[in-house]
């Protein structure tokens, strides 16, 4: 069969680095991990095609070429994926999705000819077969979760890597911690399952025999989440494997705040070439923190937290949200006051939101106060609940905070707070694709030059940098980008 998978556009987002993408030469920034997982659980007889609506356009040809359209995707793609849907049924091609969008919410997709629910390795093996003989159901799901271990590696030859920014990989699944808001949990279970180390240096190596070179973003939606396993398996194999093939990766992946408090396992992410770490954050508000049982949060110094992972060589992004019940009045100036403090650069702010499948939906519906479901954008300014801050002191709130945290003077103040915190560390990994004198010479002259706005503080951090500590001159432009992109998405808010 001739195997057509389709990846919706994600529209200009925080995460989507859109504005930033274009000094680099690059058109998106990470590709569909899923679809590309997908591909290989599908027989290997069959013809395969993927098209990412984020680097090239879905062509006449292409839909016509095939025999089974499979598409997946997340809320934020819900307007596309809908348009590749209608414009596939149009052209008579019968189409099977999965994902989490779809997985919250099949009914929502009445186009959709045949849904692959939770986690593909349970629930693509009874589609397959019932596919061979002609009696394919609508729906497959399951109630369990999967062994990792059946998780093949991705199909790495349906991409064009020079494409993107960065290349994705999967260690595990699962979060043990249980915040209200939070819909990974719902989707994959409180117990972390990882694959075998063996598993997953195979697919490292797969990812270096493609040719790739540069950063990886390991998705986990919690990396320590089973530190045993971490520290007694992954990571020593995986150091190992690095100082063989010379570092050719730096790694960026999720974790929790206690990160912060075993400083053996810092020290090993940092050897295996692990750089860049998201860390939730949410609030620095304790009352907050409890009511979403943000527990791994809750009474330490999140500042000193973050700096004690800054100076073992980390570079920390944050989400924060604002629009929890017991957010105080203030909540926009405080949160504000500890993302300075703590020189989290690339700190995502945004409204608080209720996802399907989530224990904060359920509370909600039960007080009557959903009003309508989640876009997908963490940045967007839309509220889906009624909150206890009147909607207009809060929304307002929230524009002027991103805002003023993304004006020139503060984030490029919130650069040199972290570079005056953040170590080097002895092995030299690159924390970004940014590189070339060609990129060098284009930022300079995008945001020291043509830029209406900022270019005073630009040239103060360049020349800061510069005098002293000019090992960390590439981090400091390549945040100057990500600066361009953020504030364009804070004024669009």
């Amino acid at each position: 069969m001739k195997i057509l998978l389709v990846y919706p556009e994600i529209p200009p987002t925080f995460w989507s680095f859109k504005y930033a993408l274009k000094f680099i030469g690059k058109k998106a920034s990470d590709p569909p991990l899923g679809l590309l997982t997908l591909a290989s659980l599908l027989p290997s007889v069959w013809e395969k095609k993927l098209v990412d609506l984020n680097t090239r356009r879905l062509s006449q040809k292409d839909v016509a070429w095939a025999d089974l359209v499979f598409i997946s995707g997340m809320d934020i793609q819900k307007k596309s994926f809908i348009e590749v849907v209608k414009r596939c049924k149009g052209a008579g091609k019968f189409v099977v999705a999965g994902g989490p969008m779809v997985t919250q919410y099949p009914e929502g997709f009445p186009d959709v000819d045949c849904f692959i629910l939770n986690e593909a390795e349970i629930t693509m093996e009874p589609f397959l077969r019932d596919l061979e003989s002609e009696h394919l159901k609508r729906v497959y799901k399951t109630g369990g979760f999967a062994d990792l271990s059946q998780t093949p590696s991705p199909d790495w030859s349906l991409l064009h890597l020079k494409d993107y920014a960065s290349m994705d990989l999967q260690y595990s699944r699962g979060c043990p911690f249980n915040c209200e808001f939070c819909s990974i949990t719902a989707l994959f279970g409180h117990k972390p399952r990882v694959k075998a180390t063996d598993q997953f240096l195979d697919e490292i190596t797969s990812l270096y025999d493609a040719k790739w070179r540069g950063p990886v973003f390991i998705v986990d939606d919690n990396f320590i989440g089973n530190k045993r396993r971490l520290k007694n398996e992954m990571l020593p194999d995986l150091i190992s494997w690095q100082e063989d093939h010379h570092y050719p990766f730096s790694f960026t992946t999720e974790v929790s705040i206690n990160l912060s408090d075993d400083e053996e396992l810092m020290d090993m992410m940092r050897q295996a070439g692990f750089s860049t770490c998201f860390v939730g954050i949410e609030s620095s508000e304790e009352a907050s923190l409890t009511e979403c049982h943000k527990t791994q949060n809750q009474g330490r110094d999140m500042v000193q937290s973050v700096k004690t992972m800054q100076r073992k060589g980390f570079n920390i992004s944050g989400g924060f949200i604002i629009g929890f019940d017991n957010d105080p009045a203030d909540i926009f100036d405080r949160q504000a006051k500890f993302i300075q403090n703590s020189g989290i650069v690339t700190a995502m702010v945004g409204l608080l939101n209720a996802p399907l499948g989530t224990r904060l939906y359920k509370r909600l519906k039960e007080e009557n106060r959903i009003i309508s479901g989640i876009t997908g954008n963490n940045t967007d300014g839309v509220l889906n609940f009624i909150p206890k801050l009147r909607p207009d002191i809060l929304i307002n709130g929230y524009r002027s905070l991103m805002k003023r945290i993304y004006s020139p003077k503060l984030f490029f103040e919130r650069i040199r707070v972290f570079l005056e915190e953040y170590r080097v560390p002895y092995e030299t990994i690159n924390i970004s694709p940014f590189a070339g004198i060609r990129s060098f010479f284009l930022v300079l002259l995008k945001l020291g030059v043509m830029k209406r706005d900022g270019k005073f503080y630009f040239w103060k951090l360049f020349w800061y940098t510069l005098f002293n500590c000019p090992e960390k001159l590439r981090m400091a432009l390549t945040f100057a980008v990500y600066g361009y992109h953020f504030q364009r998405v804070a004024e669009s808010i």
